[in-house]
């Protein structure tokens, strides 16, 4: 009977999101229907434990003050500087507007992590740019969609502050882990951008002008302005976390702090950016820390069920021995991936995968490596992505469904490229923890 009310969780979890009712309310109503059938009454009692366990995880504490850092950001205009600075270097490049497309979505992705966030503020500048010098609507809309997912793979990123509190990783190794393969999947998505574009001009044309409109001195002190501050924050960020000189919080508290500087120096402080910032922070923080109470009362109630035991026997019985069941466990959350959010995603997948990895002996930080990129490869994948409905709320009528789904494919395949690569060279993710995590 147990096994039989594990089994129907998820499709009673994807019926209730199907019938419209929100991802953290599903969780929750399963859990308490699921809970009942082992608890009784006291399944309340029960999951006040896991309400509990995530409120009073200091970890995720650090969660509101990264989606702070990135709001702080976006809203004091420092975005359409850092988007102009970037264009001015390399927007005469062949596809040099999806290139600075790609280039800012990776900036903003560290700064938030959030990967609507970033897809709609990105899109909102880089669309009528690009339209304005004819892009294709395919690659205008593959390039929007792949940037904003960077969001799960480019650090600092809250995605791996949620994964590495439930796996009881470190973070900063996490951080450190993300760190190739997210530059192995930047390098590829510009050697795609530039190939397409020097193959097929008219994707997306190089600007008219015969002369560079700036001089040199110019473009020094606009870069210096607008593109080396945030790096220098994003850096300082990563940097106190890799060396252990603070902890997620302090290091996101850190971020905050650098983010009202540089909004002050760039005179985009005001009461409104201000209001709007805390606002925004206020509302995700409350959505993921929502699903998060909601996804630990899941997997506890699974388990409690036999949860764990089926998927193991489930995972071993087909065979392929360690490798099989990594192709299992990252199959599962793909396909999870094309009605869950990331949060959804790293609460349920999370604690039934982690004990069965390391009972294996599969190295847990290579493991959630591919974990990362498989989720951000399922926020492009129609005809559930997450990322084409993003842009489908602020992209004009005439560039289509059937065009963003064309122009994603590429940077899908890329993706993929990357979990091979991962996958065959564990190296990518594991030899950068060693050599700089507490330095």
């Amino acid at each position: 009977m147990d096994l039989l009310i594990s089994a129907l969780m998820f499709p009673g979890l994807f019926l209730l999101i199907f019938l419209g009712i929100p991802v953290a309310f599903s969780l929750v109503i399963v859990s308490v229907v699921a809970g009942w059938f082992a608890f009784g009454p006291l399944v309340f009692q029960q999951l006040y434990g896991s309400i509990y366990s995530a409120a009073s995880n200091y970890v995720l504490a650090s969660i509101p003050l990264f989606v702070m850092m990135g709001a702080i950001l976006e809203k004091s205009g420092i975005a359409k500087n850092l988007f102009n600075a970037i264009q001015m270097w390399i927007g005469r490049l062949p596809g040099g507007l999806a290139l600075t497309t790609i280039a800012m979505a990776a900036i903003f992705a560290a700064a938030s992590g959030v990967v609507g966030a970033v897809e709609i503020m990105i899109g909102l500048m880089a669309i009528p740019a690009m339209r304005a010098y004819k892009y294709h609507n395919s690659l205008i809309s593959g390039t929007i969609c792949a940037g904003g997912s960077l969001g799960t793979i480019i650090p600092p990123t809250v995605i791996v502050v949620v994964y590495a509190a439930l796996a009881q990783l470190s973070i900063g190794e996490l951080f450190a882990a993300i760190i190739m393969p997210g530059g192995i999947m930047l390098t590829l998505f510009v050697v795609y951008i530039v190939g397409r574009c020097l193959l097929r001009p008219e994707d997306g044309p190089v600007p008219a002008q015969a002369e560079d409109p700036y001089p040199l001195s110019k473009k020094l002190a606009i870069t210096m302005k607008a593109l080396v501050p945030p790096l220098l924050l994003m850096l300082s960020v990563l940097g106190s976390l890799l060396g252990g000189i603070a902890s997620p919080t302090e290091a996101a508290a850190v971020g905050v702090a650098g983010a009202v500087i540089l909004a002050v120096i760039n005179g985009g402080v005001s009461l409104k950016s201000m209001t709007d910032s805390l606002g925004l922070t206020v509302r995700i923080t409350a959505m993921i820390l929502m699903i998060v109470a909601g996804g630990t009362m899941f997997t506890g109630i699974f388990a409690v069920n036999g949860g764990g035991d089926m998927v193991s026997a489930i995972a071993t019985g087909l065979g392929g021995g360690t490798t099989g069941v990594i192709l299992f466990f990252l199959a599962v959350t793909f396909l999870l991936g094309f009605v869950l959010d990331w949060t959804s995603i790293v609460l349920i997948c999370v604690p039934i995968f982690t004990p069965i990895v390391r009972q294996m002996g599969i190295d847990p930080v290579w493991f959630a490596t591919l974990v990362l990129v498989t989720i951000q490869t399922s926020y492009l994948t129609p005809p559930m992505a997450s990322s084409i409905f993003y842009l489908k709320s602020i992209a004009p009528k005439d560039i289509t469904y059937g065009q963003m789904c064309r122009g994603v494919l590429p940077f899908i395949a890329v993706q993929l490229i990357t979990l091979l690569i991962v996958a065959l060279f564990p190296v990518t993710a594991t030899w950068l923890p060693d050599k700089i995590v507490g330095f």
